[in-house]
């Protein structure tokens, strides 16, 4: 999975003076939890603009004056009129433990069933996977090119690499529907079927 580097300060003060003082600079005050104590940091709003105005997905390499962590984003706080960033919060990683994530679902193949006038329907475009830091993937990909009209892909036809997929089996990832323009033109031709039986 791809990274983004954040450099940020440690706080010294945690409070809720501090905090202000601190968004009021332009920074976003952070926590980093899964070490042996939580590590509270800021840092600048910009610099988390490729994390979390994204449809993708990034491991954080969190530097702070060259002491570096691996995390993930596990938490943020939007504010409810401007959409600024209130605050964060890390989980770090360790190489040896596996950790939860959820990551995006990129569409492989071509349908025979959109090929025939279907509608591809992406009923998760998120799925959650658990897999060790190294393992895991920027996407998962789900093969479409089986499904012929009315049918669903189901989460136990993903393949899985090294990760594991944290959803029932029964989880319809995509599906192919029949579009109202080929209901009505199967509908139109029944009928017209029918019409031709009745006057033999």
């Amino acid at each position: 999975m791809k990274s983004i580097t954040i450099n940020g300060s440690e706080r010294e003060s945690v409070g809720k003076a501090a905090t202000r003082t601190a968004r009021n600079a332009g920074m976003v005050p952070c926590v980093l939890y899964g070490g042996e104590q939580p590590v509270h940091f800021t840092a600048e709003e910009k610099a988390f603009k490729n994390l979390v105005y994204t449809p993708n997905v990034h491991t954080v390499v969190i530097d702070l004056a060259g002491k570096t962590y691996n995390a993930i984003l596990q938490d943020i706080q939007f504010h409810p009129v401007s959409d600024k960033i209130l605050h964060m919060d890390f989980y770090q990683l360790h190489e040896d433990k596996e950790i939860t994530m959820e990551v995006p679902v990129k569409i492989k193949g071509t349908s025979p069933g959109v090929l025939g006038g279907g509608v591809l329907r992406l009923n998760q475009r998120k799925l959650k996977v658990r897999a060790l830091p190294a393992n895991l993937p920027d996407y998962v990909e789900a093969d479409i090119s089986g499904l012929e009209m009315g049918n669903k892909l189901y989460v136990t036809k993903i393949e899985t690499d090294n990760f594991k997929l944290l959803h029932p089996d029964n989880t319809v990832v995509a599906q192919v529907r029949i579009s109202r323009a080929a209901m009505k033109a199967a509908q139109e031709a029944a009928k017209a079927e029918k019409t031709a039986g009745k006057k033999k």
